[in-house]
């Protein structure tokens, strides 16, 4: 019908200008109010109805609980010095070679990735690596990039490691053993890939000599309780995922649990801290959910999802043509719906090989190192780069992203074919 061909094109339209919205932040407004006018036209338009708005925003409160909660571990680290104390540790230890803090910063951000998640690396490490930079008095770029990068090339090393991978399998999750048997090589050919580009990248940065006479602070009651929070967030989500549950509510408990501790010892208010969160990325987040549930209404995500089906299955050869499809989808439409659209043709039947299931979860997870609107960790991270006064453009990013991303990812699938000799 054309009425209903014109209304489709119009919410991939208003979908797509709102992505781009997110990626070149036209006037330097906030991300999220691409994301947000986008859904509000829709629903003014009756395209997008009130009720299944709401739907789609209230099923992200898992990952709003989740962001809240590392949200609050990072802000309490801020205010009670642990990102300045840590800076000047890893400043002294990487005795003035920008390299060696190149290096020592890329194997915590592949720590913090495997046992936190992206969007930890991008909401925790990306102001703890800011300050690293400013106390060895050193560019910061090329160490903050290994935030955005790492957070999506060691996704996929445990399943906690993005919620994504969680998105795919849903209640197809393998066990640790299989899935280690299955992503651990690969994994870790991404991340060995990502840091080679990097390094070449950023070389010219990485020659000059930096400050190592670093004084160490003594590390406060306050920062060593944030310490303790993000290590026990760690150990909370290893052990929530180990039973199947939800890591957004558990998350929240850890973050809430530390600030709360650390406001009673201090016998202060909680408001200086709360007002210094970025709470713009939630209705960033919910703003996407509710698009995605607009271009769900129109069938182009189903229709995708049989395209999908089909080439994986008739197409000789097909599998690695399906890996970077569904990589470059990521950059259009953000991972998070990508995953579900994956999630849900795995798990209709026929059931997909097993081959095809590990090309697609690769993709999901890495090929959001091409652009900024990738994945929700990289939004994050670039929030997190504007709170410290830094600041990296769309098309800075999409450059470095694609020399990144594209030889990872083709070594990953590489990888993968191997493993599944």
């Amino acid at each position: 019908m054309p009425g209903q061909a014109l209304a489709h094109a119009v919410v991939w339209s208003v979908t797509a200008l709102a992505t781009l919205g997110v990626l070149l932040r036209p006037w330097r407004l906030p991300e999220a109010t691409w994301p947000v006018v986008g859904a509000l036209l829709l629903m003014a338009g009756a395209l997008l109805p009130l009720p299944a708005a709401w739907h789609a925003v209230a099923q992200g409160t898992d990952v709003y609980l989740f962001l809240v909660g590392m949200m609050l571990l990072a802000e309490l680290a801020r205010r009670e010095g642990l990102f300045d104390w840590l800076a000047a540790l890893a400043a002294r230890r990487a005795g003035g070679s920008a390299s060696r803090l190149f290096d020592l910063v890329y194997l915590v951000g592949i720590v913090v990735t495997m046992l936190l998640s992206n969007d930890a690396t991008a909401v925790v490490l990306t102001p703890a690596v800011y300050a690293v930079a400013r106390a060895a008095r050193a560019p910061p770029l090329p160490y903050l990039y290994i935030c955005a990068f790492i957070a999506n090339a060691a996704s996929f090393l445990l399943p906690i490691s993005n919620p994504a991978n969680l998105v795919v399998f849903d209640a197809h999750l393998p066990p640790l053993g299989a899935w280690l048997a299955r992503f651990a090589l690969p994994s870790l050919v991404a991340i060995v890939m990502t840091y080679g580009v990097l390094r070449v990248a950023q070389r010219r940065n990485l020659d000059a000599e930096l400050a190592s006479a670093v004084p160490v602070l003594v590390l406060g009651p306050g920062g060593r309780v944030a310490a303790g929070g993000i290590v026990a967030t760690a150990a909370v989500l290893l052990v929530a995922s180990a039973r199947g549950m939800t890591l957004g509510l558990p998350t929240f408990a850890a973050g809430s649990l530390s600030v709360l501790v650390a406001l009673w010892r201090a016998r202060q208010p909680p408001w200086p801290l709360l007002r210094g969160i970025s709470w713009g990325v939630l209705p960033l987040v919910a703003g996407l959910f509710a698009l995605v549930a607009a271009v769900q209404r129109t069938g182009l995500l189903m229709s995708l999802g049989t395209l999908l089906r089909q080439a994986a299955t008739h197409t000789p050869g097909a599998t690695w043509m399906v890996g970077i499809s569904t990589a470059l989808a990521c950059n259009v439409a953000n991972n998070l719906p990508v995953a579900l659209v994956a999630g849900g043709v795995l798990h209709a039947p026929p059931a997909l090989p097993a081959s095809v299931v590990s090309v697609l979860l690769v993709a999901v997870d890495l090929g959001p190192n091409l652009s900024v609107t990738g994945s929700l960790a990289t939004i994050l991270w670039l929030v997190a780069l504007r709170r410290e006064g830094a600041h990296v453009g769309g098309w800075q990013f999409l450059r470095l992203g694609a020399c990144v991303m594209f030889p990872a990812l083709m070594a990953a699938l590489a990888a993968l074919s191997w493993t599944a000799r």
